[in-house]
């Protein structure tokens, strides 16, 4: 009987070693929570230079009209949603860098790895090409694309990125991407559902992410 529950025990542990070869295991859920506070923030500042309310009662839902006529904080929407989409994933990124470094550094892995390369290069193609093409469209301005276009890039990116990390991130990737297409049949529903992606889904998602895996191990 002993040495049966010792031959379990080396079963897991080798297990375990191959799975932190191969996958990233110290994605922190502190850093889903803080990149949906930033995008939170970042939908309250596109909300104020629009001068417009999420789901305003009476009239359309004409954000991207409203952001092709808008004119406010010394520059056009095509500055202004620029300097706005750098600062918000500048502070995510920051934030989730800081949190997952944290993690690794406490159950003693390594941050930078072989695992870590495979998951950003997974992440990388499909939001690199998702950022151009967005770009591209705000540029010649087909701004009611934008929300739902990068929600079903990143979604698409999570969905990739997945192979290499928690699985539980495949589930974010599908959300995201379904609430993407909702927003190509309702585009006027786009910045809201671009705050639910973004904001409400990552709060959720890394609550749920931090109580399953650190809040055991604190």
């Amino acid at each position: 009987m002993e040495n049966t529950k010792q031959q379990l025990e080396h079963l897991a542990a080798m297990r375990a070693m191959m799975e932190r070869s191969t996958r990233f295991l110290s994605l922190s859920g502190l850093s889903g929570l803080w990149a949906g506070l930033c995008a939170l923030a970042g939908a309250f500042f596109i909300y104020n230079y629009l001068e417009m309310r999420p789901f305003a009662v009476g009239g359309k839902f004409d954000y991207y009209e409203r952001a092709i006529r808008a004119g406010r904080w010394g520059g056009d929407y095509v500055s202004v949603f620029i300097v706005l989409a750098l600062a918000i994933l500048g502070t995510a990124l920051a934030g989730g860098i800081f949190f997952t470094w944290r993690k690794a550094r406490r159950k003693g892995h390594k941050m930078w790895d072989a695992s870590s390369r495979r998951l950003l290069w997974a992440l990388f193609v499909p939001l690199t090409a998702g950022g151009i093409i967005c770009l591209g469209l705000l540029l010649r301005g087909y701004v009611s694309l934008l929300a739902p276009l990068t929600l079903i890039f990143y979604g698409i990116a999570l969905v990739s990125g997945s192979k290499h990390t928690l699985r539980d991130v495949e589930t974010l990737g599908i959300l995201e991407i379904l609430l993407g297409l909702i927003g190509i049949f309702y585009p006027g529903y786009g910045l809201e559902l671009w705050t639910i992606g973004f904001g409400i889904l990552h709060i959720v998602y890394g609550a749920v992410m931090y109580l399953k895996y650190e809040k055991v191990e604190a």
